[in-house]
């Protein structure tokens, strides 16, 4: 599958999980997420980092939780636990430690930390699932000084990963320490300086390609330039229309289409104007297309509830903390959990035959 397919696919989840504080429902797309990875994800270096993802998902818990119970937030009236309050001078004020700790701040805490944990468990799945070597030769022409900036950075968290295991495999098979602050510190050093010698070489390699070098055409007009950042401050109009003002989801929904467009028309001619060299794509085939429309349907339906075009709905998405109420499931949320799942159906599993190995 195109890197960009799995991409879109992941940043659409995200999204959808972001206009929801159903706790139920965010469980059931990390499972879904989960098990999206675990039977599409190849033996490549990059598809190993998902378990860091796990981790930082479970920190983020926990700090959330943690500054919840510490300082509180003056929520709700449902005191479950007490603490030994200490007492803040007047400059102070609104804020405490200790005191209070109630079942609806608890409750939204856990809410709002799950949210944030399924969506870096998302951006996990397309660092486990994409290719960042064939994300690289995708981009246009006109980004490629971007481009790779922005290949080379989603790709540090699965080299890190990467180096991190192996550094560790080889000293117990060195009879070093695996555990303690010394283990830590004997690490730390050799991960560094693989990485650093990992982006050496792919810098060389890349530059004995001649990767981005021009072929003597002229560079994109002035006029040129000034449209591509007309049509992306457009978009970025739009976007901040549809997510902050619900009443004008029309105009904002058009001014993003117009931007997208005039942006992808744009980059299109400011490549073929600047003419700098590139690998060989990768084909984007009609099941790409499929697999970045799940992402998008998998929002359309928290996007519809928050957006007040489905009514009733929006409580069910958004279940209420103050006064607190058990969250429920509804049969709406089906087509959310069903886009999530749509890889499985879409994508080949690893070693299948057709599957592309390279």
């Amino acid at each position: 599958m195109h890197p960009w397919a799995w991409w879109a696919w992941a940043l659409g989840v995200a999204t959808a999980t972001s206009m929801t504080t159903n706790p139920l429902l965010n469980v059931l797309v990390a499972l879904a997420v989960v098990a999206v990875i675990l039977l599409r994800r190849t033996d490549a270096p990059w598809a190993r980092s998902v378990s860091a993802y796990f981790i930082l998902a479970g920190i983020i818990i926990g700090i959330r939780l943690f500054f919840q119970v510490l300082l509180g937030g003056g929520l709700g009236s449902t005191v479950i636990l007490t603490l030994p309050e200490i007492k803040l001078p007047a400059w102070a004020a609104g804020i405490r430690l200790g005191g209070q700790v109630t079942a609806e701040g608890v409750a939204w805490a856990v809410y709002d930390a799950l949210r944030l944990a399924v969506m870096l468990l998302c951006l996990g799945a397309a660092n486990s699932l994409a290719n960042p070597k064939q994300a690289l030769r995708s981009v246009p022409a006109a980004l490629y000084e971007a481009s790779v900036a922005v290949v080379v950075a989603l790709s540090v968290a699965p080299q890190l990963i990467e180096s991190t295991q192996r550094v560790r495999r080889a000293r117990r098979l060195r009879g070093g320490a695996s555990t303690g602050w010394h283990a830590v510190s004997a690490v730390v050093i050799p991960v560094l300086a693989d990485a650093i010698d990992r982006s050496l070489r792919l810098a060389a390699g890349m530059e004995a390609r001649g990767f981005g070098r021009t072929r003597g055409i002229a560079r994109p007009s002035a006029w040129l330039t000034a449209g591509l950042v007309f049509t992306a401050l457009l978009a970025t109009l739009g976007v901040f229309v549809l997510l902050g003002a619900p009443e004008f989801t029309g105009w904002g929904a058009g001014m993003l289409v117009a931007g997208v467009i005039g942006t992808v028309l744009g980059l299109r001619r400011s490549g073929r104007a600047l003419g700098v060299t590139r690998y060989r794509r990768q084909p984007w085939t009609a099941r790409d297309t499929a697999l970045a429309l799940c992402g998008a349907g998998a929002l359309a339906t928290p996007a519809l509830a928050n957006g007040g075009a489905l009514p009733g709905l929006f409580d069910a998405f958004n279940p209420s903390f103050d006064p607190l109420v058990w969250p429920a499931l509804h049969p709406a949320m089906i087509p959310v959990l069903a886009m999530v799942l749509a890889p499985l159906a879409l994508t080949p599993a690893p070693g299948a035959p057709g599957r592309r190995t390279s």
